[in-house]
């Protein structure tokens, strides 16, 4: 049986929330197989002094290697990379691959509050990993980052920065407006010529750790299957949607999306 494939190239995250662990529960959930390459470990906590363990570049080569050679993804996206030398080698592998739907989100900072990506990095990703693109993920603060700007404040302060990323070499460019005051939870999606935007709700909670990770492994999961740049920006938005819709706590701080929701919840 044929079964459209996915690889996700990213950090770990211990709490099962976000990166890694989101990205292949989206994966199971939205009917894609799921593989790994594992860029660092993220274990913040209390007792520990350090947190972020990152991965030998050699096994993060060979994880990806593994994966192109044993199976082989219809579409990949990358995470969290870190570093400027993880950046770099994750850009030249997939420049010589044969994967064609390619979604980068840009990871900067956890929603813990931890950096997940090095000041002297950010000239990299945009340099070596943007251009690769099929489509870019970045949410405001991170278009912030990338462009050296404020964060924009309005749907039309969106839509601007939109067209400034795309000049940066993605063929498409989803900024995530979820953060955005006074507004719906409105996201733009803009190829160069037309500008989007796709609405939902705003839902009050604090429970949205992983959402930017499984937004994006959702729009992964449907390029994956051959669907449209756009139309699996719709499912994606509906799917993360019921995530935080449904979001999980645990009474510890900031909770997790539910990515079981689509399925148990919105589909009956």
């Amino acid at each position: 049986m044929s079964i459209p494939r996915t690889l996700t190239i990213a950090g770990s995250a211990a709490q099962g929330s976000a990166g890694i662990q989101a990205d292949l529960k989206t994966f199971q959930e939205l009917g894609v197989y799921g593989m790994s390459a594992i860029t660092a470990i993220v274990a913040n906590n209390s007792t520990t002094e350090q947190g972020i363990f990152t991965q030998p570049l050699e096994a993060i080569e060979a994880q990806i290697y593994a994966s192109m050679e044993h199976v082989g993804p219809n579409a990949l996206k990358t995470g969290m990379l870190f570093t400027e030398p993880i950046i770099k080698q994750t850009s030249e592998l997939i420049a010589a691959s044969s994967v064609k739907e390619v979604v980068v989100d840009p990871v900067m900072i956890g929603k813990m509050g931890s950096q997940l990506l090095q000041d002297e990095a950010i000239e990299t990703l945009i340099e070596h990993l943007l251009p690769l693109a099929t489509i870019i993920t970045p949410n405001l603060q991170e278009a912030a980052r990338i462009l050296d700007e404020p964060a924009p404040e309005s749907p039309e302060e969106m839509e601007e920065a939109a067209r400034n990323l795309y000049e940066l070499g993605p063929k498409y460019v989803l900024l995530k407006g979820g953060s955005l005051t006074n507004h719906h939870a409105i996201d733009i999606l803009y190829d160069g010529s037309t500008l989007r935007r796709y609405g939902s709700e705003r839902i009050d909670t604090i429970h949205t750790s992983g959402a930017g990770c499984t937004y994006s492994a959702a729009i992964t999961a449907e390029l994956a299957k051959g669907k449209t740049v756009e139309e699996a920006v719709t499912t994606a938005k509906s799917f993360v949607t019921s995530a935080i819709r449904h979001a999980l706590s645990f009474n510890r701080g900031i909770g997790s999306t539910n990515h079981a929701a689509h399925r148990k919840y919105e589909n009956k």
